[in-house]
């Protein structure tokens, strides 16, 4: 992928450490996200004995996998501790997590980045990601991540984000300068082209476009700081804003305006993609591969 698209990890596991006492009071949209990821997974029969929940954050989505997955083992990963510890503590502790460590539904914490999963291969059932995929320097790296650890059948359900996020923001920003002031997202096509070439099939996708509403840039900025998603590109513009460009910012956003508010759009993409089942192969008695030619049917 284009370095356009790479984050500076160091800096990314930073805002999302700093966001993680602010997060859920913020995070507005990345529930309505995982709510609609759990509608579309209404459809898909699966029953697996571990789940990887990649990407966590503060553990939303754990309440609702455990529910629907009572036998297995969920694993909630990210790659900011500080996430984690707020994961952990919704969990509770006490009787209340005893009593889930009997049933076997006591969740494993783990730090890791999903471009490198500290997991053996095909050892994982389910894999969920809700909202993480956009901050991958290479969705390349952690699909062949994902398509390592998934046991022969098993599932990929993500969320992730497409170039039409931010669009607003990012318009309003072009209009001081040409530096990168907002992160870019990858197209959806090329995310499914992604997941093919590593291992991935059968895909589905699909996308929609979900628009949150601000009274000023101000809150919007605001927002995307308490849930640690300003800007980490690593081509972003390192110095800070003068007063006259900042003005010059609002301005802009100001021209998109309607009905009182300030529209903030997000390109939500959704999909989902099995591992393949392993076929086994025919051996001769020496050991050799027997591949087997048939004849076209006249």
């Amino acid at each position: 992928m284009s370095q356009a698209f790479h984050t500076e990890k160091a800096a990314m596991r930073a805002a999302f450490d700093k966001a993680a006492s602010s997060y859920d009071a913020a995070a507005v949209l990345q529930r309505e996200v995982a709510d609609r990821m759990f509608e579309r997974l209404d459809y898909i029969k699966v029953n697996p004995s571990v789940v990887l929940d990649a990407g966590c954050g503060t553990g939303y989505c754990a309440p609702q996998l455990r529910e629907l997955y009572k036998d297995a083992q969920l694993i909630e990963l990210d790659l900011a501790p500080s996430m984690l510890q707020v994961a952990r503590a919704k969990e509770g502790g006490g009787l209340k997590k005893l009593w889930a460590s009997i049933r076997g539904q006591g969740a494993v914490y783990l730090c890791a980045d999903i471009e490198s999963l500290p997991l053996a291969n095909e050892s994982v059932d389910v894999i969920w990601s809700s909202l993480t995929l956009q901050w991958c320097n290479e969705p390349d790296a952690a699909f062949a991540e994902f398509t390592r650890v998934l046991k022969p059948g098993g599932l990929l359900m993500f969320a992730t984000l497409g170039p039409d996020t931010l669009k607003e923001l990012r318009a309003s920003f072009a209009a001081v300068d040409q530096a990168q002031h907002v992160n870019r997202f990858i197209d959806m096509h090329d995310l499914g082209d992604a997941l093919v070439k590593n291992g991935l099939s059968t895909p589905v996708m699909d996308m929609e476009y979900l628009t949150m509403t601000y009274d000023s840039a101000k809150a919007v900025m605001q927002d995307l700081k308490d849930i640690g998603a300003h800007n980490v590109a690593q081509g972003r513009s390192r110095g800070l804003l003068g007063k006259s460009a900042w003005q010059k910012v609002v301005a802009k956003y100001e021209t998109f305006r309607a009905n009182g508010v300030l529209p903030c759009t997000y390109e939500v993409v959704y999909g989902h993609a099995w591992k393949p089942l392993n076929k086994p192969s025919r051996k001769s008695a020496d050991g050799s591969q027997i591949i087997e030619f048939r004849p076209r049917q006249a």
